[in-house]
């Protein structure tokens, strides 16, 4: 992918990111996505006896929060994404 079309995308979603976030956001409300993180939070907490800081909760977190996305909604934001280039863009992906 050369640099043009690479930023020609970017652009095109940034004037949809919000409303990819929003999906994003609902799908993993729907799942129970933010119940498991919190419960893997607390976890890292009591693990650590309390003796840790936001950024080293968030770095011990993040692997497995990203593993507990499920791939249907992997899924369906990269079709939407693709939707959006391909219908504002007309690129062929």
């Amino acid at each position: 992918m050369t640099l043009q079309k690479s930023v020609d995308q970017s652009t095109i979603l940034l004037g949809e990111r919000t409303k990819l976030k929003d999906l994003l956001r609902l799908r993993l409300n729907e799942c129970g996505w933010g119940d498991e993180v919190r419960l893997l939070c607390r976890e890292t907490i009591k693990s650590n006896h309390g003796n840790i800081n936001v950024d080293e909760i968030v770095e011990e977190v993040k692997p497995k929060a990203r593993q507990l996305v499920p791939d249907s909604v992997k899924k369906e934001l990269l079709q939407k994404i693709k939707t959006i280039l391909i219908e504002q863009e007309g690129l062929e992906i």
